[in-house]
């Protein structure tokens, strides 16, 4: 199976996780849609006939961008839990915890104050001793980065001494660190020993760290027998039916707003790129369900003067049919019907293809059209230099660049695990999707109760995320297709090309706002070198970016 067909995702688990289904009711979310990764679909041309703002340019504020470690509190022993990927959550799947609060303040909040560190409310005494194992882990002259460990473990005792202060006492998300290091050292005794201690701290239905950490869990022990792509395709090849995956993703696009805050931003970057223009085409490198371009069609409808001739290409390779019931002439039979109904001139074209494998016939770019390039949460999923010397990342930035679109919108979560160290890999992914968990652990939107033991949220954390997570920690060269990028290396990537950026407008930052304004007051929002980015706190968690040819 080639690269990109192994690429799933929350970056495909995130936009395979969320393309937004029509209708969602609070709660039994069936007949939802959302974004998702895999596709099939059928080369044919749907077509359909039917009969201006200015771009004010503003700034957010920037809040300190700090990065931050979060906390997690373990305060009561937990029931051994059977391998979140067995099919099978407990024996006894009720949460061991009190409901959370449907509701709660971040700043009230002293456990997730962005100024704690992740760490259990132990006695002053196991915090003391934990410091001490610290001390002896680092050294007094280690030199680390955001409070995490990053020293390698040169000795044994250092994970005895661990192990001594008994399970109750282990701080899980030090353990897991300590378990990585000792696996890029070698130690497979001292990492079992750790891993058979932590087993009974981790919960799929626990805090966020413990059900973080039963995932994270399940990766290192993979990582350390040398499965973790083995254990990647039967995780794929046992995902659950068409329509519990589907309701499955429509848990995760409610309760998560990193989605429709990337589909918010994009979609209203394009608009004003092309709002002068008669005939308008979108290449969409990831067109899964095609949801994000149903609001577009609508705003477009409002146009003063009418709206313009639309055509839609959408890319995809064969993996989203199963969850989407069909091929691409799907996605473009509802649009095409959406489009009529708002009075909008539509063409769809199928490209089902990897983006990995497209050239410049496949688009049908066509001369007087202005052009809008959209890459939702996709380029991570391209190997690059460090894979291939093909490099089809550069490379598929470069194809879109001879096409001299309008404008192209980046979609990108904010981590950096393409070629870190191992043990670096895990500790950025580790502080990730902490962050991640937590996000959904607090207020959520449309008075949406989910308790920690719920199926459905179990059930989308499993095969909507933890997908993702045993990738990125278990899986090594071109099995490993989850392999994000900052910002920043997106700047040098595009740059390189030949691409600048282009500011979004404060239109953008008012329609994200909007969309923020019924999850929790934690997400931040803040800009960087003319890009959005949405933070859980202070962590940035994903980022909206928008580019132009350099003329």
């Amino acid at each position: 199976m080639q690269t990109s067909q192994q690429s799933r995702s929350s970056g495909a688990a995130i936009h395979r996780l969320y393309h937004q289904p029509d209708h969602i009711e609070p709660f039994s979310l069936t007949g939802s849609h959302f974004q998702i990764l895999n596709n099939n679909g059928y080369p044919n041309t749907v077509t359909v006939t039917t009969s201006n703002q200015d771009a004010s340019v503003g700034s957010v504020q920037t809040f300190n961008e700090q990065f931050f470690t979060l906390e997690s509190s373990p305060a009561v022993e937990y029931p051994v839990y059977n391998s979140p990927f067995g099919g099978s959550v407990s024996s006894n799947s009720r949460s061991p915890f009190s409901p959370q609060e449907s509701s709660q303040s971040c700043l009230s909040n002293l456990h997730h104050s962005p100024d704690k560190s992740y760490g259990s409310p132990f006695s002053n005494e196991v915090e003391q001793a934990l410091k001490e194992v610290e001390m002896e882990l680092l050294g007094p002259t280690s030199d680390f980065e955001d409070g995490s460990i990053t020293s390698s473990f040169d000795n044994v005792n250092k994970y005895h001494k661990m192990l001594q202060m008994g399970i109750s006492n282990l701080d899980v998300k030090q353990t897991l660190i300590a378990i990585a290091h000792a696996i890029d050292d070698g130690l497979k005794e001292e990492a079992t020993a750790l891993m058979d201690a932590l087993q009974n701290r981790v919960s799929v239905t626990g805090e966020p760290i413990q059900r973080l950490g039963a995932y994270m869990l399940e990766g290192l022990k993979a990582k350390q027998l040398s499965s973790g792509s083995l254990i990647y395709k039967k995780l794929r090849c046992y995902e659950p039916n068409p329509k519990q995956l589907m309701t499955y993703m429509s848990v995760l696009y409610e309760i998560c707003p990193y989605y429709k805050f990337a589909y918010t931003s994009a979609n209203i970057a394009i608009k004003e790129a092309v709002q002068y223009d008669s005939h308008v085409h979108v290449i969409d490198f990831l067109i899964a369900q095609g949801s994000q371009w149903m609001q577009l069609i609508e705003d477009l409808a409002k146009r003063r003067g009418g709206p313009p001739r639309l055509r839609v290409t959408g890319v995809d390779d064969g993996d989203s049919s199963y969850a989407r019931g069909g091929g691409l002439d799907l996605v473009g039979q509802r649009l095409a019907k959406h489009a009529e109904k708002h009075g909008v001139p539509f063409e769809f074209h199928a490209a089902a293809i990897s983006g990995s494998e497209v050239e410049w016939g496949n688009l049908r770019v066509q001369p007087g059209e202005a052009l809008a390039v959209n890459f939702p949460y996709m380029l991570h999923h391209m190997p690059d230099e460090s894979v291939s010397t093909t490099n089809h990342r550069d490379r598929l930035i470069r194809l879109v660049k001879s096409l001299n679109p309008n404008i192209v919108t980046l979609l990108e979560q904010e981590s950096n695990t393409n070629t870190s160290s191992f043990s670096k890999r895990f500790e950025e992914a580790l502080d990730y999707y902490t962050a991640m968990f937590e996000s959904i652990d607090t207020k959520l939107p449309k008075n949406i109760q989910m308790p920690r033991d719920d199926s459905q949220r179990i059930s989308a954390e499993e095969n909507c995320v933890a997908r993702d997570m045993v990738n990125i920690v278990a899986c090594e060269d071109t099995d490993r297709v989850e392999r994000h990028e900052p910002l920043d290396k997106w700047k040098f990537r595009l740059q390189a090309a030949g691409f600048i950026s282009l500011p979004l407008s404060y239109s953008v930052v008012t329609g994200v706002q909007e969309v923020l304004r019924e999850f929790s007051e934690c997400y931040r929002l803040w800009e960087k070198d003319g890009a959005l980015v949405l933070g859980w706190k202070n962590r940035p968690m994903v980022t909206c970016s928008a580019w132009r040819k350099l003329e």
